[in-house]
């Protein structure tokens, strides 16, 4: 067997490679760049790809000589275009902040930089995280790299698309309702979203308030975990950060009990996608899992009730971005046309849908109606989550309805918004998932991949790490 090229080692594999100097870090960062200015054009998983920083690589590689360094030391990673790197831009893939340039680093970018870490570029994404197939970036959509006609998923599809083609070695991306799962799932990659708080949101442009949680993407369960242990933990700079002892920690055990609501997989899903969840599940079961049905009814108005609170947030965060304080700015001949000009003219079609639609719900007269009753959902759902995992250590699902869609495919708002239906109850309970391959359908002869998602109890990311690297030993 032959041994891979630097880009498309896993962080344990370039990791071992580095220390056994087989490979330097100069050597790793240009066979990721190098990969990165080829594949670029065609896929467009960048906005833009950073120049080398010299002096990075070279104390990257000095802590690798003296023996010390951690394990991100010198690895070459892709950020979603919603984290700040300081004097980088951030535009969050909007036309309102193109020109934006980061003052200080976001909190996980401090993390990796202490780390060794090196960032590549800055990835495509939906506008400000709105859209689950990155067809709604200012700047063009991304492109699936297993077939070049269907979307890589979103909002976080270009980080997505840059580790499965071996732009990158892993990414950072942000979940909203599911933002780094889904295109985990649709680009045959591994992805995950954190315990609600266990990542520090300095320096996230903010979508959803309650909802957002940065996540890692990465081409196995091992460096998602690498990539999650670097970057949790309390923040002072984020009060939702949890401390350490506020959950209990779930002890991860060798066979676990896996909770699967049959009963939410009868409509929507493609046959083969379903099929090829309950062979992983039998797969699973052969291992000494155990499998338990469980009924989780109030996950039917999960999406629902997302759809009010989500842009009731979005509608909040995106007041500050106005024309008068900073981001793009559009005179008119008064006032009024000074605000209207720059938010139609700075923000995109499905950004504007949602700033109106939760202005709406949070309007006098309609937010008991709608914005209280969907947080009043939220609270049931999270007890039946809670109640669910009395009984059993993880939640089974699919991570998606379907593989990959076609360009134009989702044209219609509510289709896209379907997209979502499985991964949008951890955000709005706030634990712990991860979507991890489960193996491939076949879409217009071509192998189109599709992930299997468990969900765990706040804080036991542990046992998503043991459930998903028991998943990566089927395949």
């Amino acid at each position: 067997m032959t041994n891979p090229r630097p880009n498309e080692m896993t962080i344990e594999e370039a990791a071992r490679a580095l220390r056994a100097r087989e490979i330097s870090v100069r050597e790793l960062w240009d066979a990721c760049h190098s990969a990165a200015e080829e594949k670029n054009p065609e896929l467009n998983a960048y906005l833009e790809i950073f120049k080398a920083d010299d002096a990075a690589i070279e104390s990257a590689q000095k802590r690798i000589y003296a023996g010390d360094a951690p394990l991100l030391c010198g690895i070459p990673l892709a950020m979603k275009d919603n984290i700040l790197i300081e004097g980088k831009i951030a535009s969050a893939a909007s036309k309102m902040l193109e020109n934006y340039k980061a003052t200080y680093d976001a909190t996980v970018v401090k993390k990796l930089k202490e780390a060794g870490a090196l960032f590549l570029g800055r990835t495509n994404m939906d506008e400000f995280a709105m859209g689950s197939s990155t067809e709604h970036s200012a700047f063009g959509t991304t492109k699936n790299p297993h077939d070049e006609s269907r979307v890589p998923g979103g909002s976080s599809g270009g980080s997505a698309a840059a580790v499965a083609a071996h732009m990158a070695i892993a990414a950072l991306g942000s979940d909203t309702g599911g933002s780094v799962r889904q295109p985990a799932a649709l680009t045959g990659i591994v992805g995950m979203k954190p315990t609600y708080g266990a990542v520090s949101r300095s320096g996230l442009i903010a979508m959803g308030s309650s909802l957002d949680q940065i996540g890692p993407l990465a081409k196995s369960v091992a460096d998602v975990k690498i990539i999650f242990y670097t970057i949790s933990g309390i923040d002072p700079l984020d009060s939702t950060t949890i401390t350490e002892n506020l959950y209990s920690r779930h002890e991860s055990k060798e066979h676990l009990k896996i909770g699967v609501p049959r009963h939410l997989l009868t409509e929507g899903i493609e046959k083969d996608v379903l099929t090829t969840f309950e062979e992983t599940l039998k797969k699973l079961e052969e291992a000494g899992h155990t499998l338990i049905d469980i009924e989780l009814p109030t996950s039917g108005y999960a999406l629902a009730a997302y759809y009010v609170i989500m842009p009731a947030e979005v509608s909040t965060n995106l007041a500050r971005l106005d024309g008068m304080r900073y981001g793009l700015s559009k005179e008119g001949k008064t006032l009024l046309d000074d605000y209207v000009d720059s938010r139609t003219t700075g923000f995109g079609e499905e950004t504007l849908r949602r700033i109106l639609l939760g202005t709406f719900v949070l309007s006098s007269g309609y937010i008991d109606a709608y914005y209280h009753k969907a947080e009043k959902a939220r609270e049931v759902l999270r007890k039946e989550y809670n109640d669910a995992f009395e009984n059993v250590d993880v939640i089974a699902v699919p991570t998606t309805l379907s593989p990959a869609f076609k360009f134009g495919q989702k044209s219609d708002p509510v289709a896209m918004y379907l997209e979502d239906i499985f991964t949008i109850t951890a955000n709005m309970t706030g634990m712990p998932a991860i979507s991890v391959p489960m193996g491939s359908v076949e879409r217009d002869s071509k192998k189109l991949p599709v992930g299997i998602q468990f969900t765990a109890p706040h804080q036991a990311e542990d046992v998503l790490f043991a459930i998903g690297t028991a998943v990566e030993r089927l395949q």
